[in-house]
């Protein structure tokens, strides 16, 4: 079947047709046709698809990583700009993976129609470490929608794909499926752990990514979208990424005369880039948006032997330099360099036990904690949903309650991500200081929607985890949750306390059955402050019973 469609609607259908399951994003040109057709095409209405606006491009992200987190494959879209505002998010679930296929649209504006700058969102990709699709066609397009959804689930990963203008409102003929892909059925991470960034975990993830990243570069060598076309003339070499082979090829309808290497997905192929250098006297570099590739040539075909550091392993690519790796390296490259040389450390037994970090005892996330468990024992393959705050320690035993940790607000938008992809119980846990920075507009978008999922806010009265600072929403997170539109039947407030566990317990479950959107402050001071404002107010008490002495 053949359809002419904007750039933005093939990708669109593309995923459809691969059995997308949600798709989510907030309106920006040039990216705004994309959820617009999901949402107008009737295989969205047909089988339930969900395609709904978001607050922002930051909960866009998170809502889309929460549906992949359970299987289903989504998509995301925003303009480049907008991308900033999911940089946290988007860099982070490098370090998560993905479940479910996960394709962020991010369309960037060359010559700034309708936009304030004209960045590049490649570099984004290329600081996660994550791989990017760049279609020159609205064939590709449609394909790339496909081709995105495997290469995530392949290997565990986000994709980027990346649109200019010029694609996204312009239209070619695109040949598209006549029967579309089934959905992915919900299914979790085997690898539990991996969800959750804490430190201890990041630090063994990222190596992972590492690895992940060269294995990207073999698969852009092989790409059906990256291709080298030999040419009798090797006097000049051209490199084309994205629209721009169109461009290239329009110039020369007979054929291009010299070699090209059309580039659609990144990591850039070196071994295609290092032999058309090689054949071709010079280059041509041809790309929409910033100069990504050429930097990255420039430092690819600069290399000589002459030329280490952390490429080529003479540094360590992860942790910190120290003194003894910086010696370590400058022996390998130089080991008559004698002055360096030393006699290894005696290695002296520890005496000291590792002992993981705790919530304190008197903690009133403690109590939340075993209330919810209690109740989730009782369901089918309950989720949990973390936020950032001292209460992300519910991850660690005894508690083990959190499923994921992603980044600040992400508990409530993954819960609804989760929720739209027909998870149920989909619990967040929230602090009251994370739900006033970044909560409050995923929470919006769970009310628009009245999305069957409970909302735990951990009221502690403060900032805990940084020390005690004032907390932007003490005394009216009720107030608030009602203010954006939560029903004040299922906004509810219960005192933390190890007396009212059964009773946190039945409001637990009461809201879990709810069919949707429930709100729980869960509230009780920090221990940690209770403690010092007790102390200061005993010592006011005290200098007050001070007598005054007299001249």
């Amino acid at each position: 079947m053949k359809r002419l469609l904007l750039g933005d609607e093939a990708f669109a259908l593309g995923a459809l047709d691969a059995g997308l399951s949600g798709a989510y994003a907030y309106p920006g040109t040039p990216s705004t046709e994309i959820l617009e057709f999901v949402q107008s095409h009737p295989l969205t209405r047909e089988r339930g698809i969900h395609s709904h606006w978001s607050s922002n491009e930051k909960t866009a992200v998170e809502e889309a990583l929460g549906m992949s987190y359970c299987g289903k494959r989504a998509i995301c879209a925003m303009k480049h700009v907008g991308l900033n505002v999911a940089a946290d998010p988007f860099v982070n679930s490098a370090m998560t993976g993905a479940n479910g296929g996960l394709l962020i649209v991010s369309a960037d504006d060359p010559s700034m129609h309708s936009s304030q700058n004209e960045q590049d969102s490649r570099f984004y990709a290329s600081f996660a470490m994550l791989p990017v699709l760049e279609p020159s066609t609205q064939q590709e397009a449609y394909d790339m929608a496909a081709y995105g959804f495997e290469l995530s689930e392949k290997y565990g990963l986000p994709v980027m794909v990346r649109f200019v203008t010029r694609l996204s409102h312009s239209r070619g003929v695109t040949c598209v499926k006549d029967t579309p892909d089934e959905e992915n059925t919900l299914h979790y991470p085997e690898k539990k752990e991996q969800w959750v960034l804490m430190p201890g975990i990041s630090r063994r993830r990222y190596p992972l990514l590492i690895e992940d990243y060269r294995r990207l570069e073999e698969e852009s060598a092989r790409s059906p979208f990256n291709r080298y076309e030999d040419a009798a003339d090797h006097s000049l070499g051209i490199i084309a990424s994205g629209v721009t082979y169109n461009y290239l090829t329009e110039l020369f309808p007979d054929g291009v005369p010299f070699p090209v290497l059309k580039i659609a997905q990144y990591p850039v192929p070196r071994d295609l880039v290092r032999r058309l250098s090689d054949e071709c006297a010079s280059l041509l570099i041809i790309e929409e948006g910033q100069p990504v590739i050429e930097q990255s040539l420039r430092g690819m075909l600069d290399l000589r032997p002459e030329l280490y550091g952390k490429l080529d392993g003479v540094l360590p690519r992860t942790g910190e330099l120290t003194p003894d790796s910086v010696r370590e390296a400058l022996l390998r490259l130089r080991p008559e360099l004698e002055c360096l040389r030393r006699e290894p450390l005696r290695e002296v037994p520890s005496v000291v036990t590792r002992r993981p970090p705790a919530l304190c005892q008197g903690c009133g996330h403690r109590d939340v904690y075993h209330a919810l468990n209690d109740v989730l024992a009782g369901y089918e393959s309950p989720k949990v949903f973390g936020d950032i705050g001292c209460y992300t320690l519910g991850f660690l035993a005894p508690f083990n309650a959190l499923d994921t940790t992603v980044d600040m607000g992400t508990s409530i938008t993954m819960a609804k991500g989760a929720a739209d992809a027909g998870q149920h119980p989909a619990v967040a846990v929230i602090g009251d200081s994370t739900f006033t920075h970044s909560g409050m507009t995923g929470l919006l978008d769970a009310i628009n929607e009245n999305s069957p999922i409970l909302v735990i806010i951990s009221d502690n009265l403060t900032t805990g985890m940084t020390g005690g600072q004032d907390s932007q929403g003490t005394g009216k997170i009720e107030d608030i949750c009602r203010g954006l539109g939560a029903d004040p039947a299922h906004v509810r407030t219960i005192d933390s306390l190890p007396k009212n566990h059964d009773e946190m317990m039945a409001l637990f479950k009461e809201e879990i059955d709810y069919p949707g959107l429930s709100v729980v402050v869960s509230r009780r001071e920090c221990i940690q402050t209770a403690r010092r404002h007790a102390s200061a107010a005993a010592k006011e008490k005290n200098s007050e019973k001070t007598p005054v002495a007299k001249n």
